[in-house]
């Protein structure tokens, strides 16, 4: 009971959060969660763990559906893309 109880846990904690997407050797994609009102900038806490000397955003990509853009769900979905320094 117990472990089915942790993996239901860890598969709720994987749905939730900004997913991060390596494009190449220091650019990478994030992609947010439903933010009412929206972002001026990407997730700070996973940007400065693949960046840790800082990173610049080169392209943001705004959209009010889900990142899949297949269901209407509340919230503004961001995604950037952003280089490491």
């Amino acid at each position: 009971m117990r472990v089915l109880l942790l993996l239901t846990l860890l598969l709720l904690a994987a749905c939730t959060g900004a997913s991060l997407s390596k494009i190449d050797y220091r650019t990478y994609q994030i992609q947010s969660d439903g933010i009412p009102g929206g972002s001026s900038a990407p997730n700070r806490r996973l940007a400065a763990q693949v960046c840790p000397g800082g990173y610049r955003v080169l392209d943001d990509t705004v959209h009010h559906n889900t990142p899949d853009r297949y269901e209407e769900e509340p919230g503004v979905f961001t995604t950037w893309t952003i280089r490491c320094l």
